[in-house]
């Protein structure tokens, strides 16, 4: 060891654990200078104030002029400095929870209004002169009806008294009331929930003092519902992109294909260009048969087999040779005009695609016309009798099919995630709302013509109150949808279960972490590895370690970091800036122009716009627009070289994330401006404008090249990543230096993290959840990352910062297991609380009866029973009473005759309503105590009571235990602490780590390969020593040679090692332990919820044998193996005992003559008692017995004497 130096005394933070209350920003983050609340500033002040941001504005504008004006090509290039500031502007406007609230006002704001314009008119088909006519909708501030006038609630109490967080949609209506036309404003036709944090939410836009007024908490991500009391959260679906060609192959058929899923607001269907048996072929679920391809592009007006031959094949032979035989079987078919191919289209059109036409049966062409137009490639237009944009889109699909045919290469992943489009909340809940619109509006409908049918009623029928008798329906439907996550929708062929989950709040980054997650609509069961690989493209976009293990491995997804979905911009516009840009119409061109070797076709979101023979300029050009501000930041712009196209996206869905712009070498963002930011004068959204940062798709990304850091800038260089570890998501950012971690650990830690036990947010002791687990002393970890400043876990951690040895100590710390100090436990390490609800309701029933709380009942002496100690006059236990096992904490007595409609409920029922105790009572096996008492009423005017149950838990053996790389283990010994090893620094400030809390098997390293472990431990150490905290982020963060010099500094080893006694035998250990803090998170997978054990309990009613489960009080399985193991020892009397005697013996009649069961001494077959045997055997044997007799198979038994 080095010669220890003695340090000179600096004031160092204590390492006793603290609770973390605070909510002040880190220091790090940028912050803008804003007055104390409640605090008015002076006008003079505020003048300063605007002075000084004009001044920085005009700064700006200067800065933002081109910056290599002037200056040479071998002039050295200044490093951008702290361009990772960049994070937090972002995340203050877009990222992690953002998009859900984004989709949801775009929902509110744009789509609703869409919806009602798409189905805005009523009419009846008893009386033509009524109508009712839509002309606005609205939705309101969240409400809670109490005694018929509304009032405004917050989120909080919706928690708390089980209802739903929603607000009133109204309409403005017009309709006929006999020969008057009647205005309505603000009908209101049902409820909708409103997502936290939106624009109809309470807390949008609400400053910290105003949301802890609310008790809400201010680092809560919102972007949920609550429905009934539960947080629901609708997670981010995973869908094909709509109206984009993919061209696939079947190896086993033989088969390769062009598919396109049109998606208009209209219809929605799949073509398919496929070739089979050497021969092209067009196929639609709307046409019987498939037809070839010729033959519909006939139909489609082109006629000359020359220029269809060069629409699809173009100019190439093989193509041309490949294509060719396609013309021939147009002759056969006997079709050369386009009338003939008409009819031979028509023929083939299914009878009920017919059957939907009003009126006498039409030609067969003109049904053959209208499917062309209307339902194949629906989303390409036609106008007219003009398909010539159909057309040459076929000839498009035709032609990839042919490439795909000559370069397998060509051949689309289906996996790519630039051919994925992502569902929002917003876009889920507008396939919902005009689903149950329609319904709603057809039910009206109904109801109208049911009274205007009516002879006797009167001419002044008013639809006021038909429209408000169905405002229930958009209500339920909505609770329903969101409650169960079915996503039901007939009408648009939409079958979805799991589209909600509820929000798992165990720990505050498993509720962010859910936020940010991705379900797909693959079969989890299907072990196939494609679709659940780790795709290049998946860089930056999706976090490449946060995926669960098991069968959803690589399905189940979530965000990275800068992750921004896309939402729908409108593409007309974009049409007409294309044409100005010198696009050519693509109407007019032929075969040969298209296919020309310099001629680009220009496509806008999957339609054929144009061509184009400078795309290099082309989209040059259209960039400079979008950098401008001219158009929107995230439409898409890329060039196509093996298609030869330029595509342009607009839609919603797509993933993108912003970039540095590099412009001859130099990033455009400079360390001028980043300062700027820093004083708060601009925001993430003036880089965007002034084009010094975009966005790009993954498309784009590919049409890109972009450089990790400033010091691999090259001259073809056009963009710079912001900061490379924002590739990984918010889970994952919490693992220090993960990437000297083997990946699989990385990925157990995205799944531990989210089971850790710490603070889930700053209103935690105001909830009452169903199961909450809180860390008492909860810490912020020594060694952090950027990520973990950007997301809050500092203010809300879950874990503690434990000292640690690394040695093999008593044996007891083999696989895994960890040894504890008894001492730090006493101390407060490790310590948690378990919160458990119980609810009851006192219900009102139909026949007038209703539940009651009575007190406590007493013995014949006057005094209370036993379990009814704590019970109080109110019949409900008092807020800190100590609650046993088996203790009554509600005395709750419900009336027996409550189903007995003919009871009397007058003067004097009272007297003669008998009630049954049904009481609530203490289940668990450890004391709690009682927390919180809460009565209220429910939306139906039904008491609720509410009790919340506290166990305050210390770790003890069998404990689960994790650090932040993966690695887990369970306590596996407490120690006292004179018999814990201990170092001899007994010294300021030295002395915080003198004895280890936690002692850790070395044997966890060398398979497992967690080296970012091995350096946390340096680094915290370094920390503790310096009064610093340390930085682990991926690929940067603190590094080893500064981390050992500290330690040298302070008169510690450089390697982290120290010289330990052993606490037993007082002898100096004959080795170095590395040693020092480490972070560990307790998980919540605890002994005291996990002890089972059974001798006699209940039975499965159909097998008579235990029931399972902790909960049912059920056995204990002994398996497959653990019967191979008996068997292996040959202990075959155990077996008997365990599988049949403790389990499910049965005594029957066995008849020794036929081999079949009887019964009380008698065979029913041999009609006889005489070797009519008795036999145990399993009750299961029995019943598959008489099962499989009842599928006319018969076993019998064949007897032996034993």
């Amino acid at each position: 060891m080095p010669p220890r130096k003695v340090p000179v005394r600096k004031a160092v933070p204590s390492a006793n654990p603290t609770p973390v209350a605070s909510t002040s920003k880190a220091a790090d983050l940028p912050t803008t200078s804003q007055p104390k609340s409640g605090a008015t500033p002076t006008k003079h002040a505020v003048a300063e104030d605007e002075v000084a941001r004009q001044e920085g504005l005009a700064e700006w504008e200067e800065m933002c002029r081109p910056n290599w004006k002037g200056l040479g090509l071998m002039d050295p290039i200044k490093n951008v400095e702290d361009k990772w500031l960049l994070l937090p502007a972002f995340l203050k406007v877009k990222g992690l929870v953002k998009q859900h609230i984004d989709s949801f006002n775009y929902f509110v704001d744009v789509d609703l209004a869409n919806i009602l314009k798409a189905n805005n008119k009523v009419l009846s088909d008893v009386d033509p002169k009524f109508w009712l006519k839509y002309t606005g909708i609205h939705v309101g501030m969240p409400s809670r009806n109490d005694d018929s006038f509304d009032r405004s609630v917050t989120p909080h109490e919706c928690r708390l008294r089980d209802t739903t967080y929603a607000a009133t949609i109204t309409v403005d209506v017009q309709y006929t009331r006999g020969n008057v036309i009647v205005r309505r404003k603000g009908v209101p036709i049902g409820r909708l929930p409103i997502m936290l944090r939106s624009n109809k939410c309470v807390l949008a836009g609400q400053s910290e003092a105003a949301l802890a007024r609310m008790t809400e908490c201010p680092l809560d991500p919102g972007g949920y519902f609550i429905v009934k009391g539960t947080e629901k959260v609708i997670l981010v679906q995973e869908q094909l992109s709509k109206n984009r060609i993919i061209v696939e192959t079947d190896p086993v058929k033989g088969i390769v294909q062009a598919s396109v899923t049109s998606s208009t607001h209209e219809r929605k269907s799949k073509t398919y260009v496929l070739m089979k048996k050497n021969r092209i072929y067009l196929r639609h679920n709307s046409i019987n048969e498939d037809i070839p391809v010729c033959i519909a592009l006939k139909a489609m007006g082109i006629q000359a087999d020359k220029e269809i031959l060069l629409l699809c094949a173009g100019t190439t032979e093989a193509h041309k040779a490949a294509f060719a035989p396609n013309l021939e079987d147009c002759a056969l078919a006997g079709v050369f005009t386009t009338q003939q191919a008409l009819e031979y289209i028509g023929s083939r059109v299914k009878v009920t695609r017919r059957g939907f036409q009003a009126g006498p049966k039409r030609p067969v062409w003109e049904e053959a016309m209208e499917a062309l137009a209307t339902i194949v490639l629906a989303h390409v237009e036609v106008k007219g009798t003009d398909f010539k944009h159909k057309a040459i889109y076929i000839a498009t699909m035709t032609r990839r099919v042919l490439m795909a045919m000559a370069d397998e290469k060509l051949v689309d992943d289906r996996d790519y995630v630039g051919n994925k489009r992502l569902e929002l909340a917003g876009q889920l809940l507008s396939l919902l709302f005009e689903d149950i619109f329609k319904t709603f509006n057809q039910n009206l409908k109904s109801s109208i013509d049911k009274v205007l049918k009516k002879p006797s009623r009167t001419s002044e029928f008013d639809a006021y109150q038909s429209l408000l008798y169905q405002s229930d329906l958009i209500t339920s439907g909505f609770v329903r949808a969101i409650s169960t996550g079915n996503w039901s929708l007939k009408r648009f062929k939409m079958e979805r279960a799991g589209v909600t989950h509820v929000l798992s709040r165990l720990s505050f980054i498993s509720a962010l972490g859910m936020m940010t997650r991705i379900s797909s609509q693959f079969e989890k069961t299907r072990k196939v590895s494609g679709p659940r690989a780790l795709q290049p493209s998946q860089w930056g976009m999706l976090c490449t370690s946060d995926t669960p293990e098991g069968e959803a491995c690589g399905l189940v997804k979530n965000l990275a970091l800068m992750t921004h979905i896309t939402t729908d911009v409108e593409e007309e516009p974009i049409k007409k800036i294309v044409y100005m840009l010198g696009v050519e119409d693509i109407t007019f061109s032929t075969g040969a122009e298209i296919y020309s070797p310099h001629t680009f076709v220009v496509n806008v979101n999957g339609s054929i716009v144009g061509l184009t023979r400078f795309p290099t300029r082309f989209v040059g050009n259209f960039r400079k627009l979008r950098r401008s501000g001219r158009i929107s930041e995230f439409i898409s712009v890329y060039i196509n070289h093996h298609h030869h196209t330029v595509h342009i996206a607009s839609d919603g869905g797509r993933i993108c994330r912003p970039m540095i712009i590099v412009e001859n070498q130099r990033p455009r963002v400079r360390t001028e401006h980043i300062n700027l930011l820093k004083r708060g004068v601009v925001t993430f959204d003036d880089f965007l404008k002034k084009g010094l940062i975009e966005y790009l798709d993954v498309n784009e990304e590919n049409d890109s090249h972009i450089a990790l850091y400033e010091s691999s800038i090259e001259p073809s260089t056009t963009h710079l990543e912001i900061e490379p570890f924002t590739i990984l998501g918010a889970v994952a950012g919490l693992i220090p230096y993960p990437h000297h971690n083997q990946s699989p650990r990385n990925t157990y830690q995205c799944a531990m993290g989210k089971q850790s036990i710490g603070a889930i947010a700053y209103n935690q002791l105001n909830r009452i959840d169903t199961l909450l687990y809180l860390s008492v002393y909860p810490q912020q970890p020594m060694v952090k990352t950027k990520t973990i400043e950007l997301i809050g876990y500092d203010r809300l951690p879950a874990g503690q910062n434990a000292t640690v040895a690394v040695m093999s100590y008593s044996g007891y710390d083999i696989e895994d297991a960890l040894i504890l100090n008894k001492a730090s436990l006493d101390r407060g390490y490790g310590r948690c609380q378990v919160f458990r609800k119980n609810a009851t309701l006192i219900r009102k029933y139909p026949n007038g009866t209703f539940d009651r709380l009575a007190d406590a009942p007493r013995e014949a002496d006057g005094t209370v029973q036993k379990r009814y100690d704590i019970i109080q006059a109110d019949g409900i236990a008092g807020v800190g009473e100590r609650v046993d096992p088996g203790d009554v904490y509600v005395n709750k007595q419900s009336p027996i005759n409550a189903n007995d409609n003919t009871f009397n409920t007058g003067q004097g029922a009272s007297a003669s309503i008998s009630y049954r105790n049904t009481p609530m009572s203490y289940k668990s096996p450890m004391a709690g105590y009682i927390d919180k008492v809460m009565l209220t009423d429910t939306d139906n005017d039904q008491t609720l009571v509410k009790v919340l149950l506290r166990q305050t838990r210390r770790p003890e053996l069998g404990d689960k235990f994790s650090s932040r790389h993966g690695q887990k283990g369970v306590c596996g010994l407490i120690v006292n602490q004179e018999d814990m090893p201990f170092n001899d620094q007994g010294i300021n400030p030295g002395e915080s780590i003198r004895i280890a809390d936690t002692i850790m098997n070395p044997h966890g390293f060398p398979s497992r390969m967690t080296v970012g472990k091995m350096i946390e431990l340096l680094a915290g150490k370094a920390g503790v020593l310096s009064g610093s905290l340390q930085y682990g982020t991926a690929f940067g963060g603190s590094k080893v040679e500064d981390m050992s010099k500290i330690l040298i500094d302070y008169g510690f080893s450089y390697a982290g090692k120290d010289m330990l006694t052993s606490g037993i035998t007082g002898e100096p250990m004959e080795c170095y332990v590395y040693f020092g803090p480490i972070y560990y998170q307790k998980l919540k997978h605890m002994v005291m919820d996990k002890m089972h054990a059974r001798a006699k309990g209940p039975r499965a009613v159909l097998t008579r044998q235990p029931t399972e489960g902790r909960s049912r009080d059920g056995g204990l399985r002994l398996g497959e193996m653990e019967r191979d193991c008996l068997i292996g020892y040959g202990a075959t009397q155990l077996l008997l005992e365990r599988l049949m005697i403790s389990s499910d013996a049965f005594e029957i009649n066995a008849c020794e003559t036929c081999g079949l069961m009887g019964y009380n001494g008698w065979c029913p077959y041999c009609k006889s008692s005489k070797k009519v045997a008795k036999l145990t055997i399993p009750y299961a044997a029995k019943l598959l017995f008489q099962e499989l007799t009842a599928m006319n198979v018969l076993p019998r038994l064949v007897l032996e004497d034993a």
